[in-house]
């Protein structure tokens, strides 16, 4: 699932690409906005909010996406192939007098009224890539529940912006503890909070996402996806398991030997 530095850089992509262009011809391939025609319109610009994109259009119009587990905006020039998946997996697209958007496999995409973006996004904690970022308002939210396990409460978008699973993992690696950690139990959780902080800004600008500071191929996390690999830190194999409520579950990857706390049973 993309991560808030993935949705980052994806709302500055659109942003640079179409900020200030007069949309051409809009397709919005959802029954509810179907009939929507967005062209004549300038697009203001693409932010990110957490792990949502908000594409603003003057007339006070938003356009609001989320990517969630595999959705994703491409952009093309006129007459350049498309490769970014087969035409009915199309949900968007925004075309200007040079550039073509096309967003595929958008779970959730709707076109609200910009004073409105509070009814989509208001529900988020502090964006961590925002600039509405508050560390000791996300630790409140964080510490508000102390005995969630500390994995839940990093992926819960209510607490703080931008956090998935693979920083989670990674997050509770570098702290030694396990994602199964009560959240109240966080050996001063105010540096989870700054560390959060630190890896997504260091990562927003990447195209290869990193933890551990190296660049090579299976060297850039410390445990996410090596399930049964050596931990780079100690040699023990990396374990896996499900957590989260039923429905919900994510796989989860943790040494135990490196990090300590409750374990799935």
């Amino acid at each position: 699932m993309p991560e808030g530095d993935t949705v980052w850089r994806a709302a500055r992509r659109l942003d640079r690409a179409l900020a200030g262009q007069v949309l051409v011809r809009s397709d919005l391939r959802v029954p509810r906005f179907a009939t929507a025609d967005l062209s004549g319109r300038e697009v203001v610009g693409t932010v990110a909010r957490g792990k949502h994109l908000l594409t603003r259009f003057e007339g006070g119009l938003t356009l609001h996406s989320h990517l969630r587990m595999d959705g994703a905006w491409q952009l093309y020039a006129l007459g350049e192939r498309r490769r970014g998946g087969p035409e009915h997996q199309i949900r968007a697209i925004l075309a200007t007098a040079d550039r073509i958007a096309v967003g595929y496999r958008l779970p959730v995409l709707e076109l609200i009224r910009t004073p409105d973006e509070s009814d989509a996004v208001g529900h988020l904690g502090p964006d961590l890539l925002g600039p509405d970022w508050d560390p000791e308002e996300a630790l409140r939210r964080l510490l508000a529940d102390p005995a969630r396990p500390v994995g839940e409460a990093l992926l819960d978008q209510r607490n703080l912006a931008g956090i998935g699973n693979v920083y989670k993992c990674e997050l509770c690696f570098l702290g030694r503890f396990t994602p199964w950690l009560p959240m109240g139990e966080v050996p001063r959780p105010e540096r989870l909070v700054a560390l959060a902080k630190r890896l997504l800004e260091a990562n927003k600008a990447r195209g290869m996402r990193t933890t551990t500071g190296e660049d090579r191929a299976g060297l850039r996390l410390w445990v996410y996806g090596r399930t049964a690999r050596p931990c780079p830190r100690c040699g023990t194999r990396v374990q896996v398991a499900a957590q989260g409520p039923a429905g919900q579950e994510r796989h989860t990857f943790w040494c135990p030997r490196c990090q300590t706390g409750p374990a799935p049973g």
